[in-house]
């Protein structure tokens, strides 16, 4: 199979899963198309398909990260202390995790089409990746009641499968509604020292943030930028040789500029 094949049977696929969704003509033009398939992606419930769909699924998602451009950590200089900026699309990141900013459902978001971290690294990871995180949090409702959601700054690790990336942390960064707290500005730093630990706790060695808890969570860049900086340096001298490279990924140009201020 070649790409539009591929594309077509698993568009195909998901619009015959659902009876809703049957009805809908798959459309001629490729960039309709990739948007008709990454919307259906995005609204899936958790669960794994038929071992062809996750054959032919993995295939297509190999492609199109390698048509996206693989960035390799030794292609990402190094700008203080083993800490660094990249800026761009966190899923062509081959470090050993990205940190994705989750919500306290931990499924990712359902949104079609929807710019926000968390549905761009469940679209291009793949269905397991919905599927390890609905496996993990049936599993914590069974421990602490059927209302379980996660606690804001307690990561949960998991695969990567289709990213570049060996691992994803999840993480819930704190909301901020009317002005910001202390105690807002302590959960974030926390989102950054525990998501360091599970580095440390799984041999991870590098890790990708993304601007936690900024954007609809509402949290100023610069105090965010800020805590993340003095957080993780903070970190790397407590714990010597445990990490090779913290790697603050952004994508507005404001975030670039205050991280770059920051460290140098």
């Amino acid at each position: 199979m070649n790409q539009l094949e591929r594309r077509l049977y698993l568009t195909r696929s998901l619009l015959e899963e659902n009876p809703t969704y049957r009805s809908i003509d798959v459309p001629e033009d490729p960039d309709a198309q990739r948007r008709l398939l990454r919307s259906l992606l995005n609204v899936r419930m958790p669960g794994l398909k038929d071992p062809g769909f996750m054959k032919v699924q993995d295939e297509y998602l190999s492609q199109v990260a390698t048509e996206k451009g693989i960035v390799r950590l030794c292609d990402i200089p190094v700008i203080r202390d083993r800490m660094s900026i990249w800026q761009g699309d966190i899923t062509r990141l081959e470090t050993d995790a990205i940190v994705n900013a989750a919500n306290s459902q931990m499924l990712g978001c359902f949104v079609p089409m929807h710019s926000c971290i968390d549905n761009c690294i469940h679209t291009y990871a793949g269905i397991q990746l919905r599927e390890e995180c609905g496996r993990k949090m049936d599993a914590l409702r069974l421990k602490y009641g059927e209302d379980y959601e996660q606690p804001t700054a307690v990561p949960m690790l998991t695969d990567a499968y289709n990213l570049p990336a060996r691992k994803v942390i999840h993480v819930v960064g704190p909301i901020v509604s009317g002005r910001l707290t202390e105690a807002h500005e302590n959960d974030l730093a926390s989102c950054y020292r525990n998501s360091l630990d599970m580095c440390l706790e799984n041999s991870l060695r590098s890790v990708a943030f993304c601007c936690i808890s900024t954007g609809v969570f509402s949290f100023p860049n610069r105090r965010a930028a800020e805590i993340a900086v003095s957080t993780s340096e903070a970190w790397l001298k407590e714990h010597e040789g445990a990490m090779d490279r913290v790697v603050f990924n952004v994508f507005k140009d404001e975030d670039r500029r205050l991280y770059e201020e920051l460290l140098s």
